[in-house]
Formats: structure tokens, sequence, C-alpha cells
């Protein structure tokens, strides 16, 4: 089966081919350019590529309806939209691939394959918010967790690196969108995003964690609107409301250039880094491997370097060398060192299709 991956994202649609032992047969990236994808961009994109025999796509939100891909029909797609309101940067153009995909492709098998499924076995402890029951059991909220294609890729990833089980693993996942997931031999047992994808770290354009009493202060007050607050918290926050950018290498360019701004936003990113891979390895009861992982994760050792120096007492040490030097997969564990450090390139578009062959070939 050569199955093709849709990954909408907010500002472009990668689209690669995968064969049959999962090796790349084709990629093409559609630039969105503010709007969402069309039929007529996913055709062009497609004459490009290989013939292929089942599409699957990534989606950010699966609520609490599915915590398996599944494969994608009128209902599920109608269920999806219900679900917009709650990832509105990522969901209405993952529904917009979607349905491009489909009008393009009528005749092929699509499947979801969704970010909060991997989170399905977080316990009720790590998901329950401590708000009115009728808020939880009448509206439904709780803490989903995201990112789980990556996080759920990185934990067998790991193991093979390892030879082994990866045991008490805590997994970061730090692209534009940053969370954690704390993993025991495979199980995702806590995560940092929540309700929303705006939980949890420092990002890109995201706030992570706030008071929300600093949120109705701020409409019953300040006299900012509701959309407002929702602009400053999902594009006008995290890196960019610190530094005034919103890409970490921007921002370490600064801090060498003595920008004090750049200089406060990469503290403030590893303090609440630090801090939250130690409420995970608390969760897991310590920690045997941490993985970095995605586009900051991936390629700036001085964030896995800034983080590890606060870790020391978890038995997280770096070798300085081989921390400077990886690229792609790469242990770069200090010799000594109690928990083993690895760099995992993200690989979500495997995970994805792990899940196509689960649904097609039980």
């Amino acid at each position: 089966m050569q199955v093709l991956i849709v990954n909408t994202g907010s500002s472009s649609v990668k689209l690669s081919v995968l064969g049959p032992g999962d090796e790349p047969l084709g990629r093409h990236t559609i630039e969105l350019q503010g709007g969402a994808v069309t039929a007529e961009q996913m055709e062009r994109a497609l004459a490009d590529l290989p013939r292929v025999d089942a599409v699957g796509h990534r989606v950010v939100h699966g609520g609490p309806d599915h915590r398996a891909p599944v494969l994608l029909d009128d209902r599920v797609v109608a269920r999806l939209r219900e679900l917009a309101v709650l990832a509105p940067l990522h969901l209405p153009k993952s529904l917009a691939g979607i349905e491009a995909a489909r009008k393009t492709l009528p005749d092929l098998p699509q499947v979801a394959g969704f970010d909060t499924a991997f989170h399905a076995t977080l316990p009720e402890a790590a998901t329950a918010y401590a708000v009115p029951r009728e808020w939880r059991e009448r509206l439904g909220v709780r803490r989903y967790g995201f990112h789980g294609l990556s996080h759920s890729y990185s934990a067998r990833r790991s193991a093979e690196m390892l030879g082994r089980s990866a045991g008490r693993l805590v997994v970061a996942h730090l692209g534009a969108g940053a969370s954690l997931a704390a993993v025991h031999d495979g199980v995702s047992i806590d995560t940092t995003m929540g309700f929303t994808p705006t939980e949890g770290l420092v990002m890109a354009t995201r706030s992570g964690d706030t008071d929300p009493g600093m949120l109705l202060w701020l409409i019953q007050h300040a006299g900012l609107t509701p959309e407002e607050v929702s602009e400053g918290l999902d594009r006008g926050g995290g890196l960019a409301g610190l530094t005034g950018d919103s890409d970490m290498r921007h921002v370490m360019d600064q801090v060498d250039a003595g920008d004090p701004r750049a200089r406060l936003g990469l503290d403030v990113y590893l303090h609440r880094l630090r801090a939250r891979i130690a409420s995970m390895a608390a969760a897991l009861n310590g920690l045997d491997t941490l993985v970095f992982t995605a586009g900051v994760g991936e390629h700036q050792p001085r964030v896995r370097s800034g983080a590890a120096d606060g870790l020391g007492f978890l038995g997280v040490a770096l070798d300085t060398a081989a921390n400077e030097a990886a690229q792609g997969d790469a242990d770069v564990t200090a010799p000594g060192a109690r928990v083993r450090t690895l760099v995992i390139t993200a690989r979500e578009d495997l995970e994805i299709a792990r899940g196509v062959r689960e649904v097609l070939e039980p």
C-alpha cells in the first residue's frame, strides 16, 4: 500500500507519499499564504506525486469520540467541524485539507490520525480540571493533550535506538507549538497541553500557562474583548510576545547581539521548559530517558543544553560535543549520566501511515 500523507499546518500543507515499507517516494508543499488549501491546489500538487492507494490526514483534535485512527466519512467530518472551536488555529485548515483531498481522490479510502488519541490513556487525575462538576460533565471540559502523533513516534523510536524500552520517558516536542509527554513503557500518563493547545509551555506565538484570573481581569477591568484576549494568547503571545519574534533561530541571533528582550524570552522559555520536564518526571516517579524532537528540539543545541543544565538533580547531563554536532537521530548523553538523552527527528508521517494501515489492513 502506497499512502499519501496530508499534514496541514497553519501556513502550509505538506504532502508526502510513503511506499509499502515506509520508504519516501515523493514530497510536495503547498504554501497557504493566509488561506486554506483548495481542491485545485491539491490536484496540481498530486500531479507531481506517485499514485497512491490510501490517504492519511493529520488532525489535531479528535475530541472524546476518537481514541484511535478512523476512516473518514461524512459523519466523522461533521463531528470534526463541531470540534473546530477547540483548536481554531488548526482544525479549520485540516478540514479544508480533508475536503480538498476527498474531492480530488474520491475513490480512495481516507483515514484521520489524531494528535489527541495517544493521550487517551491519561488517568483521570491528569485529565480532570478542578472546576465545577457541571462544566466537566455537561460541557465536557477536560484535558486532552496534543502532539500525540509525534510523542507516539518518539516513544517507539527511542526504544529502537536504545534496544530496549525507554522506561520512564519524557518527550519534549519543541516546535512552533510545544508540549511534553510523560510516557511509561510506551503509554502516555501525563502531558502539558490541555483542553486546547494553548496550555503548557511557552511556544512561538502561544502563551502557554497563564493565570485565568488575569484573563478575567483583562476582560472585566482592562476593557479587552474576548476576541482580543484570544488573539493575544494564541497569536501574539509566546516568544513573539516576549521578544517580538516567533522564530527561535532569530531569537538566538538577538541573544548573541545582546538584545535584552531576546535574553528574557529565552530565559522564560527555558525556565518553563525545565520546570515542566521536572513535573513530568514527577508523574513518572523518576526519569530514565529524555527525548528532544521537532524543529527547536532537533536544531537548537543551546535549548537542549539550557534545559539539561537545570535538570542535573534528575540525572540529566549532555555531552557537549555530541549535543553541538547532533544531526538527525542522535544520543547526546554525557558519559556516566543516569538518564539517556536522545535527539529524534519528528516523523509524524510515519505514525499517520501506521494508523492508515491499522484501519485498512487489520
